[in-house]
């Protein structure tokens, strides 16, 4: 008899077949021919995979566009997405899927209960991994992160992710990165207007200045762009050719990657203006639905502190304890800092402290060595060295409260990225500058009176101000405000409010990125390309890696692969004023590009006349008033990741964001409206005596002791790597036991949001669970179908109520390990009542299912005759009247103890509750014939009887 699948017909026959003697090959030991084996789950899963990609289950149609259904949209809809995935060459482990099959249950329980599920997955693709390789191999990067990507969607399609295959889509692609060299000119072309808080196009900005000559104009102009060039300090590592983000650099100041020694130093850059929206960035936070760590995280990388700005003559410092400024004994400049080679003196003072002039023969002499040296070590590095070094520039400033003379050093742990990159030292109310006060014998005057006992150096609390002269007695509060006013009407300063964060450098020396969509006059002065112009695509090179370094030498200069491509560098082109020769940037963008906006690409991945369409936009992304307040920013319902981004990815995407929407390409001010952070799956690694790791697979536990052929080897806990040869892969696990047992394992292994350990051989209890409720249904010997059309008993109609109401709730709120717990006991009672199964139970504990093990839910709903996927639903809904418990248990107390227990229907009234207990033979005894004084009912609770 052919089971029809919405036109995919499968004879059942000859499938049969092919299960029994898939089945009979697995191991020695003879199993029933219909038992859910791995060998039939490899089977069932093919087939339904199949049936998925050739009937678009899981296509979501747009309002407009290419993927318009044609018939409208439903109103309800939801917009789920994994983090952007990098394509590995080594491929996927165990741990990797844990997000992508939670955000799969997640998107699978609501397009069966009728929504309107966008669930896509592309590939974040540029990156220095693939470059590396293509220069050791000199294999094209595109090639490498193509034939990563292939092995990537073979993995992730064995686990059966109900992806809208037409909506994926890659960075490295020109029809994508068009569109990110176009958003990137958005931004070229804007400028924040602080008056309106919000960005607004360049030409508006440039008609202000109309009437000044066109250099001037073109100067102010440029000054203003959120994305602008300039000479920025940088992470220069010559033996990559490349500059580096503070995070791909360790505290030993040497790279990542290749173990390079890193320099910082200034080159010509393009910079991203994010700190014009750092106000912004801070205060939406309270209108995101993300966890609190995250929020803090942003908070504490934008930093936003108030305080004030205070001028020691040409030095300007930023304070945020500027009532502490009759402490300051010193000041410290950042080695960055553009003053210092003006202050830096020809000679030193006659005076001068041997210590203070690190054994040069001049100050000039001394800063140049120390900024050399400083160059070569990390910001975290310079952070957290607790040996403080620094010299003296040579140079006094004058403290404006007390016009004492101080001198000026240069220090690395003071940092150029925050405040003004130089700070008033105040050693006395701080440890760092204590520490340096002691090294250097300076000054250290307590500008805050310690509390009684303190016996510690830097006090760093709160308290009245001492030797402060007009200050002397007040809080902290009333003297911040004081010294503040004091400062502006002396015209030495003034209150303000600093942030941590620095502007976006957005500048890489590699080839494998998206090339800037600008090219350069003879000048040196940049011009944006024209929309007809992109994408500006990447040339072929002969050469991938960087020129020729000393990797020691931090002088080296920059030479990019793209600058050996001189046929694309140099260029004629038509910008509207003639034929001219021009220059094209030989950096490229870096891959954080690419993942600022490809939310917004898959909710319109064909569309070729823009980034996406407005209709589309608004319908997926914008606002939802009604459902989430009027303060709701928009984005993606749910975005689901690791929380190791949350102050790079995600804080580029909003800010990113928020320019398109300033701009008005966009309705929603956010990226991501709901997030949440999935756990990791860890693992046990294993070391042998000589400390060598011993593949994991093949230890053994005895009492409690691990053994590898033998001989006892230690533990430790940790990630999963080849290095530490613990490493497990989903195709393993699939091949073994089945995906569905697989995705069933991984969910319940516990909260989503919580880290834990892999365990192979647990995997064999979701197995034998759905081996279980496979033979509630199925009889092993024959395949035929174990279910009647008899009614359910009450008990069982009630426990069934009762897991549809709670896998209800423990879906939406994304608890999958206590959704499957409740499933395991629905079927396990069904075991233990050894009937055949009613189809009033069997059907939707399938459906119920069918979110965490999608294969074989579709194999049994088809097998109960159903001609259509359950992708669509309908999810079962729970009926109120079996929700309502039938009896009720009363304790009975006598005289405050509890002597006993009455069970009684769910509607008695008190008079039948206060009979029944009574009645109790236990009860009757402690009562001895006698009426009781008072009894007393507490509904639904217990019974109370003074004797």
């Amino acid at each position: 008899m052919p089971i029809g699948l919405g036109g995919f017909v499968l004879f059942r026959g000859r499938y049969d077949e092919r299960v029994v003697a898939m089945s009979s090959e697995v191991g020695t030991e003879e199993v029933p021919a219909h038992r859910y084996t791995a060998a039939l789950a490899d089977a069932v899963e093919k087939r339904w995979q199949e049936y998925w990609e050739d009937n678009g289950t899981f296509y979501a149609p747009n309002p407009v566009g290419k993927l318009s259904a044609g018939d409208g949209v439903p109103a309800d809809k939801l917009f789920v997405q994994d983090m952007f995935p990098y394509p590995s060459g080594a491929g996927l482990h165990v741990g990797h899927p844990l997000g992508f099959i939670g955000t799969d249950v997640f998107a699978r329980y609501h397009r069966m209960a009728g929504r309107n599920v966008l669930h896509t997955m592309g590939f974040d693709a540029f990156g220095l991994p693939a470059e590396q390789y293509a220069v050791q191999t000199g294999q094209h990067p595109r090639k490498t992160t193509e034939d990563n990507i292939a092995t990537y969607l073979r993995q992730i399609r064995r686990l059966g992710l109900g992806h809208d295959e037409r909506r994926r889509i890659s960075t490295i692609d020109p029809d994508y990165y068009r569109w990110t060299q176009w958003i990137f000119l958005q931004i070229y072309n804007s400028w924040y207007d602080t008056e309106q808080g919000r960005a607004r196009p360049i030409a508006e900005l440039a008609a202000k200045y109309a009437d000044l000559p066109a250099d001037e104009r073109r100067r102010l102009v440029d000054s203003q762009r959120l994305a602008y060039l300039s000479e920025a300090p940088v992470n220069w590592c010559p033996g990559l050719g490349t500059v580096l983000s503070n995070e791909e650099v360790t505290s030993e100041g040497r790279s990542e990657r290749g173990n390079f020694p890193v320099f910082r130093r200034n080159l010509r850059q393009w910079m991203m203006r994010i700190t014009a929206y750092a106000d912004r960035l801070v205060d939406d936070l309270d209108r995101l639905d993300w966890p609190e760590k995250v929020k803090s995280m942003q908070r504490n990388w934008i930093g936003r502190s108030y305080g004030a700005r205070v001028r020691f003559d040409a030095i300007e410092v930023f304070t945020t304890r500027p009532d502490t400024l009759f402490g300051a004994t010193y000041l410290v400049l950042a080695p960055e800092h553009p003053l210092v080679d003006e202050l830096a003196t020809a000679e030193w003072p006659s005076d001068v402290d041997s210590r203070w002039t690190g054994g040069a023969a001049t100050p000039a002499q001394a800063v140049a060595a120390y900024r050399k040296a400083a160059s070569r070590k990390s910001e975290l590095d310079r952070q957290e060295n607790k040996e403080k070094t620094g010299v003296f520039t040579g140079s006094y400033a004058t403290n404006p409260v007390n016009g004492t003379k101080i001198p000026v050093f240069v220090a690395d742990y003071v940092l150029m990225g925050y405040g003004t990159g130089a700070i008033m030292a105040v050693p006395g109310q701080d440890q760092r500058d204590w520490d340096f006060a002691e090294v250097f014998g300076l000054p250290i005057i307590r500008t805050v009176r310690p509390t009684e006992g303190f016996e510690g150096k830097a006090f760093t609390g709160e308290g009245p101000a001492v030797n402060s002269g007009f200050l002397d007695g007040m809080d902290v509060v009333e003297a911040k405000k004081a010294i503040t006013e004091w400062l502006t009407e002396q015209g030495a300063g003034e209150g303000t409010v600093q942030f941590k964060l620095r502007d976006w450098l957005f500048s890489r020396q590699r080839y494998w990125g998206e090339p800037f969509p600008v090219v350069y006059d003879e000048d040196g002065v940049a011009h944006a390309l024209p929309e007809s112009m992109l994408p500006v695509e990447l040339p072929e090179v002969d050469d991938y890696s960087p020129r020729t370094f000393d990797p020691e030498d931090a002088d080296s200069e920059p030479s990019p692969p793209l600058s050996r491509a001189t046929d694309w560098v140099e260029v004629e082109l038509d910008l509207g004023d003639g034929p001219k020769t021009y220059r094209r940037d030989v950096n490229t963008m870096p891959n954080w590009a690419g993942s600022c906006w490809y939310q917004l690409r898959y909710v319109d991945p064909d569309n070729a006349d823009r980034f996406v369409d407005p209709v589309n936009e608004r319908y997926w992304l914008g606002p939802r008033t009604e459902q989430h307040g009027a303060n709701d920013p928009g984005g993606v319902d749910l975005y689901i990741g690791g929380v190791e981004h949350a102050v790079l990815h995600l804080l580029y995407s909003r800010f990113w964001q928020k320019v398109l929407f300033d701009l008005g390409h966009v309705t929603g001010d956010e990226p991501y409206r709901k997030l949440f952070n999935q756990g990791y799956v860890q693992a046990y690694a294993y070391k042998d005596a000589r400390g060598v790791y011993v593949p994991a697979e093949r230890v053994e536990e005895r009492d409690g002791k691990f053994f590898f052929e033998g001989e006892e080897v230690s533990r430790e806990y940790g990630k999963m790597g080849k290095s530490l040869k613990n490493v497990v892969t989903p195709d393993e696990m699939c091949e073994r036991y089945g995906a569905d047992t697989f995705r069933l394992y991984e969910m319940s292994m516990g909260p989503m949001d919580v880290s834990r350990p892999w365990a192979t051989k647990d995997v064999v209890g979701a197995q034998r669970f759905l081996q279980r409720l496979w033979r509630n249904l199925v009889d092993e010997e024959t395949g035929e179908l174990r279910v009647s059309e008899d009614p359910a008993d009450e008990d069982t109609l009630r426990l069934l109520h009762r897991t549809i109401a709670g896998v209800h709730e423990d879906y939406s709120e994304m608890r999958y390990n206590t959704a499957g717990a409740k499933l395991i006991e629905l079927n396990n009672h069904l075991t233990k009542s050894g009937a055949v199964t009613p189809r009033s139970v069997a059907e939707p504990l399938v459906l119920m299912l069918a979110p965490l093990c999608p294969h074989v839910a579709e194999e049994l709903w088809s097998r109960l005759g159903h001609g259509e996927s359950l992708a669509h639903g309908p999810f079962p809904v729970a009926e109120q009247r079996y929700l309502v418990a039938a009896t009720v248990e009363y304790p009975i107390q006598v005289n405050g103890k509890v002597r006993a227990r009455v069970v009684v229907p769910a509607d008695a009234d008190q008079e039948q509750v206060k009979a029944a207990a009574l009645a109790e033979e236990k009860i009757a005894e402690q009562l001895g014939g006698k009426e009781p004084r008072k009894v007393i009912v507490v509904p639904g609770r217990l019974v109370n009887i003074v004797a």
